[in-house]
């Protein structure tokens, strides 16, 4: 009962094989390919691509010094930092404690830890959206007790 849990690894392993490190900022859009680790600054949109014919997912890591002023498309991230712009992930979206999104936010799955923080709208694409299944059971509960207590 008390026993370790296994942690289950939603993304899959990817090489990072690009760095923009601490003291660089870049102007411009970073279109990419396996892995990203954003530790510097990057003005412009990040966007993944996955390799055609290629088992490769684009995984994008934004460490809590990054910074990214535009929006980001890929297939798995995992964000410390502060995005400025729509953040869209096809797969899975870990949110870390640092982490400070202010936009629009796109995933298939989500893990947000305590601490981090958004400024819009959070929207899970593909899937049942069980949110909104349980804001749907709530209202028709509340419409079944003021039925009942009408009657």
């Amino acid at each position: 009962m008390f026993g370790k849990h296994k942690k289950t690894h939603l993304i899959e392993e990817s090489k990072l094989s690009s760095l923009i490190a601490e003291d660089v900022e870049i102007s411009g859009d970073v279109v990419f390919s396996a892995g990203l680790r954003i530790d510097g600054t990057l003005k412009g949109s990040a966007i993944g691509k996955n390799g055609e014919g290629k088992k490769e997912k684009s995984l994008l890591v934004l460490s809590d010094k990054g910074r990214i002023e535009g929006s980001v498309r890929c297939y798995d991230a995992v964000i410390n930092g502060t995005v400025v712009g729509d953040l869209e992930v096809e797969h899975f979206l870990e949110l870390q404690s640092k982490a400070l999104v202010s936009g629009t936010i796109r995933y298939h799955k989500l893990q947000m830890e305590v601490g981090a923080g958004v400024q819009g709208t959070i929207e899970q694409v593909g899937g049942e959206r069980q949110a909104d299944n349980v804001v749907e059971l709530a209202a028709e509960k509340a419409e079944k007790a003021d039925k009942t207590r009408s009657a």
